[in-house]
């Protein structure tokens, strides 16, 4: 048995810099509050609950989720890299939509520390070994420059090569990204950059400055997700609804072409968005607004394509063009994306799903996208996780 999904609920918390947040159990808590506030419903009728996060201990869902009180339901602690909020929200729905139950609750929360991300275990081996190769034989590893950066500032220097797109292109990215977050109070950065300033800040790898990597973050959301059985019978919105998803991993491909395009997910996201065009039924160019992962903003401009949002090399006229924001064809990231809302991990999954319920109710105030029907989620975990998300304003 299979049955549609709706969002029932929906909540997060202003993301803020590390050493200015709450730990992430009040955050999580909170978060998971507004969402239950928002849709209306009592924890109590929750039936199972997935909590995403990548740095902490076993159980620490358990941890916030306690504070609305113990239950008794299952809870199921879920880490997947950068996809972690995503994936348990793709957990989420999965139940619900295979009728195993009726209300799940989807969490997703991150209390980082200052810097570039680092691994935890130095006595074992690493997640990302098969990555690092394809790094040390393209390019080579500089053992002072965090490693995420160099992946993507190296695709950067690929799609360059490869297309002719400029440096600039990358910057107008971010300043598209600041722009829309200035309307978002949730943010983490809420000022202008202008495009010099971007491409002045100091160079990490390739054409990625610092203002072009998103800043670690802390913060959490949360997603009510429900049948629309449970939906009528508990008096519960039946809005907006998840049309089509799909999660996917690396296939050969991502390292048999020494393409570090290839490494840092384009197959991962062509592949999962491609089944979830099938199954709605719908055109990349039917999409009104996407909430894509812009961790670096080469990342953005290599998901245009891998999306589906235009042909591959077209990334860089979509740009100039202004396609990618208000006027144009497709808004991408009213939210100001990971670059300038933030990117707590656990959360920017569940903080995407956030912002597109709210697009598609019209509840998005200043930075609303007119008319919004059809929302696109992508979700991007390296090691490798991709998660692609279709929602639906239901008439």
């Amino acid at each position: 048995m299979s049955r549609k999904v709706f969002v029932a609920g929906v909540g997060m918390i202003p993301f803020t810099k590390p050493g200015h947040s709450d730990d992430y159990d009040v955050m999580g808590a909170t978060a998971a509050r507004n969402a239950l506030a928002d849709a209306g419903l009592d924890y109590a009728k929750v039936q199972q609950a997935y909590v995403g996060y990548v740095y902490g201990d076993s159980t620490s869902g358990q941890r916030a989720l306690y504070r609305l009180g113990q239950t008794g339901i299952p809870v199921v602690n879920v880490n997947n890299n950068c996809a972690t909020g995503s994936t348990a929200l793709w957990l989420a729905r999965q139940a619900v939509h295979s009728g195993a139950v009726d209300c799940v609750i989807a969490v997703g929360f991150e209390q980082m520390r200052p810097g570039p991300l680092a691994g935890a275990w130095t006595d074992r081996p690493r997640p990302l070994a098969r990555f690092d190769e394809v790094l040390e034989a393209t390019f080579g590893i500089d053992p002072e420059i965090p490693r995420a950066a160099q992946y993507f500032g190296a695709a950067g220097i690929e799609y360059m090569q490869r297309y002719g797109a400029a440096p600039e292109t990358f910057a107008k990215v971010q300043v598209k990204a600041r722009k829309h977050s200035a309307n978002n109070p949730y943010s983490v950065f809420r000022t202008q950059l202008t495009e010099q300033q971007v491409l002045d800040s100091p160079t990490l790898y390739g054409p990625v400055t610092r203002f072009q990597a998103c800043p670690p973050t802390c913060g959490a959301a949360a997603a009510i997700l429900c049948s629309e059985e449970f939906a009528l019978a508990n008096g519960l919105r039946t809005d907006v609804a998840i049309k089509a998803q799909s999660m996917g991993s690396d296939t050969p491909s991502t390292f048999e072409e020494a393409s570090m395009i290839k490494i840092v997910g384009y197959d991962i996201t062509r592949d999962v968005a491609r089944e979830v065009y099938e199954a709605a039924g719908v055109d990349p160019t039917d999409i009104d607004v996407v909430e894509l992962h812009d961790c670096f903003t080469v990342n953005e401009v290599l998901c245009y394509e891998a999306l589906g949002l235009v042909g591959e090399g077209g990334a860089e006229q979509f740009i100039l063009d202004g396609d990618n924001t208000y006027g144009g064809r497709v808004v991408i990231n009213p939210s100001g994306g990971l670059l300038s809302k933030g990117h707590p991990l656990g959360a920017t999954g569940l903080a995407q799903c956030t912002e597109l319920v709210w697009q598609l109710r019209g509840e998005a105030g200043p930075r609303q996208v007119d008319g919004a029907r059809l929302a696109l989620q992508h979700n991007l975990g390296l090691g490798g996780a991709g998660v692609v998300t279709l929602y639906e304003k239901v008439s």
